[in-house]
């Protein structure tokens, strides 16, 4: 038990010094998906949440025959106002949590600001990460078909990164991104369609792409199980043991398309995801299927 303790421990150190790049890839920006472009990057998602959703995510991080709980994230999106005007606040929260809590705690917050039409306007992240504090700050602008993002990284002592980032693709944050995945219109798709978009962080444009692979079942356990649409996520970034399928995930098969399940490979072991549970959900949740116990 005490070498499986010293084991975890280093796992831990060797998982931080990748910092907040690999948990925000982890956490939410492994659920990127975005096929198309049109003006703006309106996205076609209104149908699929309303103001005052809220979604509870596990976070577990595997290494062998190991899998501790190491953290817990929330996302929400409520009625809010950007520069005077009516917007959408969508906003996740995670904190480490077990032995991650005690050997390298962490808190991250990202805010995202769409329009009533769900265009991305401004992204916030705050990091504090065992006394380290980072703020990225990302506002977008879209001209003639192209997106730009003004990327601006801080402490509270100094500027670390003042640039532009400019995409003819799509180009999101790592959690506003995320608002397409629910609005991919399944029934138009099929197996191996892929699909490349960018992520701004820091000064960078990662490239990513995706590949649909059509439905499953994820088993929680014996008796909770639940339908769910599969995808490979190909990361092109140094977190990543490798870019192809770099990560995999399972969105709930229902109206309201919200992840039920992640997996990422890191440079050590693992990392996987699991929805825990929701409220203010528009829709039944008939994505779960319960089986009585015999």
């Amino acid at each position: 038990m005490k070498h499986n303790r010293n084991l975890l421990r280093a796992a831990i150190a060797a998982v931080a010094v990748c910092r907040s790049k690999v948990v925000g890839l982890l956490v939410v920006s492994l659920l990127l998906l975005l096929p198309g472009i049109v003006d703006a990057q309106v996205i076609p998602v209104k149908e699929r949440f309303k103001a005052g959703e809220e979604v509870q995510y596990e976070l577990y991080f595997k290494w062998g025959l190991l899998m501790p709980r190491a953290g817990q994230a929330t996302l929400s999106v409520h009625d809010a106002r950007y520069e005077g005007k009516k917007a959408y606040h969508y906003n996740l929260l995670f904190r480490t949590s077990g032995m991650f809590e005690k050997v390298f705690p962490m808190r991250d917050t990202i805010d995202c600001y769409f329009s009533p039409e769900m265009v991305l306007l401004r992204s916030e992240k705050r990091v504090n990460e065992n006394d380290y504090y980072l703020i990225d700050d990302l506002k977008f602008s879209y001209d003639n078909g192209r997106t730009s993002v003004h990327s601006h990284r801080y402490t509270p002592s100094r500027t670390k990164i003042d640039t532009m980032l400019v995409s003819e693709q799509y180009m999101f944050d790592m959690l506003g991104a995320t608002m397409y995945l629910r609005s991919l219109d399944w029934e138009k798709m099929k197996q191996g369609d892929e699909f490349p978009f960018h992520v701004a962080i820091g000064r960078d444009r990662i490239n990513i792409s995706f590949r649909y692979t059509g439905q499953a079942i994820v088993e929680r356990n014996e008796t909770l199980k639940y339908r769910t649409r599969h995808f490979f996520i190909d990361i092109y970034d140094d977190a990543f043991t490798q870019s192809k399928a770099a990560a995999e995930l399972w969105i709930g098969d229902d109206e309201n398309h919200i992840p039920v399940k992640i997996r990422a490979k890191l440079k050590i072991g693992a990392a996987e995801v699991y929805y825990k549970s929701s409220k203010g959900l528009r829709y039944p949740l008939t994505s779960r299927v319960e089986i009585p116990r015999r």
